[in-house]
This record gives structure tokens, C-alpha cells and sequence, in this order.
């Protein structure tokens, strides 16, 4: 199952700084690995924004839930999800 999935991450700017350069450390270390498995397919940056637009293919709504909760950032994003289907005039299959 694919999903387009709109991260917008908003750490407070008192954070501790050390304990967010973690966080972030942690972050890309999970994500890398969710791509080199597969399930995170693609991952774009929005320019001006501390945000990104990222397709997954999981196998349920689950399998998706679990993953973004397990998110070292998860507690500071507001996060959108909308499921996607093969449309009938695409060229490339999913």
C-alpha cells in the first residue's frame, strides 16, 4: 500500500540543543534505513520549511502507524496522510 505522508516538524526553539542534534542523528539513521528496506520510497525536502513529503509502501494502515510513531521526532510533527491508488492514465506502474 502506498501513502503520501506531509511531515512538518516543529521542535521548540528552547529545546536543548544537544538532546535535539540527537534526536535528529537518530532520525536520519532510522529513515535511511526505512529506504534501504523499501518502505520509505522516496523522501523530498520543502524548501523554506523544516518539512518533507515522503511516500511509504507498507502493507496496512498499521504497519504505517507504527513506523511514524517510532519516529525519534514523532512527539514535535504534525503529520497528514492520504493513501494512494494506481491511477488508470499513468504510465509507470507503482
Amino acid at each position: 500500500m502506498l501513502f503520501l505522508v506531509h511531515m512538518l516538524v516543529q521542535i521548540p526553539v528552547d529545546a536543548d540543543k544537544a538532546f535535539t542534534d540527537r534526536l535528529k542523528a537518530e532520525e536520519k539513521a532510522f529513515s535511511q534505513k526505512l529506504q534501504t528496506e523499501g518502505k520509505w520510497r522516496h523522501l523530498w525536502r520543502v524548501a523554506g520549511q523544516y518539512a518533507n513529503y515522503s511516500v511509504f509502501d507498507v502493507e496496512s494502515n498499521d504497519e504505517l502507524h507504527n513506523l511514524l510513531s517510532a519516529l525519534p521526532l514523532f512527539p514535535y510533527m504534525a503529520i497528514d496522510v492520504t493513501p494512494l491508488a494506481q491511477h488508470p492514465s499513468a504510465i509507470a506502474q507503482n
